[in-house]
């Protein structure tokens, strides 16, 4: 823990939350635009089929959940030594970039890299804003600093990603993205000016950071993260397509919609912060449970907007909750590897985010209609749930194995003193 003046402390957390808060915009904004994006970049697709289209134009989505994917572990691996504020900044001036070249590129092939080249630092920047959150809060607050940045997120979607959504249809998709771009722009400046320096560890290295891959529970909790939560991304994916189209409404209705989901999310979050620090495993099953429940309700009612508007609220509700736990979680299983059990998060919800993207507007260009991304998340959020028992399963018959050991060394000890001091009667005799 560093020592800070409360106002000081603020304005550093809020910083690392404004940097959730640009992610969030950048990472949701395009759910609610894909049919602008769909018939700008993809036009004779669009208006020959317009599922089909706006499933081709979906792939941005993946695309820049597999850039997290892939750069959360490479980036976490390569710069666990260095300094923990320069680091966030760098991270920040890639975002800015690969949110630019987004805006600016002309064709959907590239604008499909650049997508995957924003995605690289999410991950990273989330990992190690996350500890710094943690370590200006102080012990026994993992949950709260991981949910505090997380809050910039789930902001974003009250806030940011409606207004965004809002611009990009009325000023064009371009422009929503060079909004976003100076968000990050000012995140920089915010975390230059308010975060404090942090040594960088000396004795952290690629080789160590990489050693959590060597542990099974690591690969369980990503699997949790990444098979669970795609069933959020399934349905959160063509939220837009599903209120004009399924339920018949106009494209001014989204925004509200994505209002309501954010303002579940952020309350999702808070509470999933705070179980997560109490009772780790209850805040999963509660989440996942949940989730079930908001998905296939969703699943039933989404030719109506009401149902919509509920279902949304509560879907974003549970499957916020648990991201601070799974995060939690993996830096739990990750041991010394804390930078990378950190980022490793944001891979396995990205590997979510791309599987249910790319499975939701799977099913809808086979014509199941908008309910059927529910039932594929409802699907999903099951194996998370079977998951969880395993990890958890596992876990108690590691420490049985352990407790087991441990006491089968303390009876060869009590064993040896025993026979120690009976050679010390025959002596004495």
């Amino acid at each position: 823990m560093i020592t800070l003046s409360p106002r000081r402390r603020t304005a550093a957390l809020i910083a690392l939350a404004l940097g959730g808060f640009g992610i969030g915009s950048t990472e949701f904004v395009a759910m609610g635009l894909l049919p602008n994006i769909a018939s700008d970049l993809l036009p004779g697709l669009y208006s020959a089929s317009t599922e089909e289209g706006i499933a081709r134009a979906g792939w941005l989505v993946s695309a820049y959940a597999l850039g997290v994917v892939v750069g959360a572990p490479t980036i976490a691996a390569m710069s666990s030594h260095l300094p923990k504020k320069k680091l966030l900044m760098g991270l920040l001036a890639l975002f800015v970039v690969g949110t630019v070249l987004s805006a600016v590129l002309p064709s959907f092939g590239w604008v499909l890299a650049a997508r995957f080249f924003a995605g690289l630092p999410h991950g990273a920047y989330f990992g190690i804003a996350s500890i710094v959150a943690a370590t200006i809060m102080g012990p026994g607050n993992r949950g709260k600093g991981v949910a505090l940045v997380l809050s910039g997120l789930t902001i974003a979607n009250v806030v940011g990603v409606p207004t965004i959504t809002w611009l990009g249809q009325t000023q064009g998709w371009r422009v929503a993205y060079l909004a976003v771009a100076a968000i990050f722009a000012l995140t920089f400046v915010a975390v230059g000016l308010a975060v404090p320096r942090l040594e960088g560890d000396s004795s952290a290295s690629m080789r160590r950071e990489l050693r959590a891959f060597r542990q099974p529970q690591v690969w369980l909790v990503m699997g949790i993260g990444a098979i669970g939560f795609g069933g959020f991304f399934a349905v959160y994916s063509y939220i837009a397509n599903a209120v004009t189209e399924g339920a018949g409404q106009s494209e001014g209705v989204v925004p509200w919609v994505l209002v309501t989901v954010g303002v579940g999310m952020t309350i999702g979050n808070v509470l999933g912060g705070w179980l997560a620090d109490r009772d780790l495993k209850l805040a999963l099953f509660f989440g996942f449970g949940g989730l079930i429940v908001a998905l296939s309700a969703y699943a039933l009612t989404v030719d109506s907007i009401v149902g919509i508007f509920a279902c949304t609220f509560l879907v974003g509700l549970v499957g916020s909750a648990i991201g601070p736990s799974v995060q939690s979680r993996l830096m739990e299983v990750a041991g010394e590897s804390q930078v990378i059990g950190a980022a490793l998060n944001h891979s396995a919800m990205n590997l979510g985010n791309s599987a249910g993207a790319y499975l939701g507007g799977a099913v809808i260009a086979a014509g199941f209609g908008f309910a059927a991304p529910g039932w594929v998340g409802v699907v999903l959020a099951v194996a998370g749930v079977v998951l969880t028992i395993v990890s958890f399963a596992l876990q108690r018959s590691g420490d049985r194995r352990q407790a087991e050991a441990c006491a089968a060394a303390e009876d060869a000890d009590r064993k040896e003193d025993t026979d120690t001091g009976s050679l010390f009667v025959v002596a004495g005799r």
